[in-house]
């Protein structure tokens, strides 16, 4: 089993008492979905308010800190959501549509949050990585739905949603609390470059198998 798999076998462990109690309650997968994405439309939301009031090569951690525990506690509802849909039996396609469109939605809005705040404190370099994640985000996703949509198998890479949300939650949480920039930056870095290598291999993984179905 591989480290991840087993992370996040882990972690359902922990959060099956949880989602049990939701399915008690009557909540949806889809209402959970929606809650995770209003999370981290308000983690964004303090990124553009620390960016409104941001000064030249400064920097409020406090912002930060804020920025990534919201992000942190949104992460937990892009594993909920799948739990509650299974453990409730309640699985649809749909929902599954709507979990990856909300998803989608939740990554951009974050970035762009992200990036408009470094944009603001005069660092377009580092407003330019954002980006550059921003676009390697898009495309890992995009890959996958249009290889899946054309019946190939297509969830191999690096960095995939789960490791970036992480990458971006934990970086922006440490920048805050220990008081330095650069841990953010390099996550984003790690994001704008596996993202996009991830995008091209998963191009290239695709390529491999066309071929060999052309070929049958």
């Amino acid at each position: 089993m591989k480290l991840r798999d087993w992370i996040q076998q882990v972690v359902y462990k922990i959060i099956a008492p949880l989602v049990k109690g939701l399915v008690r309650m009557g909540v949806t997968p889809n209402m959970v979905t929606a809650t995770g994405c209003l999370v981290n439309v308000v983690a964004a939301g303090i990124y553009v308010y620390g960016g409104f009031n941001a000064s030249p090569f400064s920097f409020d951690y406090t912002i930060l800190t804020w920025s990534g525990i919201v992000l942190f506690f949104g992460s937990l509802f892009d594993m909920i959501d799948g739990q509650v849909a299974r453990i409730g039996n309640m699985a649809s396609v749909y929902g599954a549509m709507f979990d990856s469109v909300l998803d989608r939605y939740s990554e951009l809005i974050t970035l762009f949050g992200i990036c408009f705040y470094f944009f603001m404190c005069d660092q377009p370099v580092v407003a330019l990585i954002t980006f550059l994640a921003m676009i390697g985000s898009v495309m890992v996703s995009y890959i996958r739905a249009r290889a899946e949509g054309l019946g190939l198998k297509c969830d191999v890479g690096l960095m995939q949603r789960p490791e970036r949300v992480v990458l971006t939650s934990i970086g922006s949480l440490l920048s805050g609390i220990i008081g330095c920039i650069w841990i953010l930056v390099t996550a984003l870095a790690l994001i704008a470059l596996l993202s996009n290598i991830t995008a091209f291999y998963r191009l290239e993984y695709s390529r491999k198998q066309i071929s060999q179905k052309e070929r049958k």
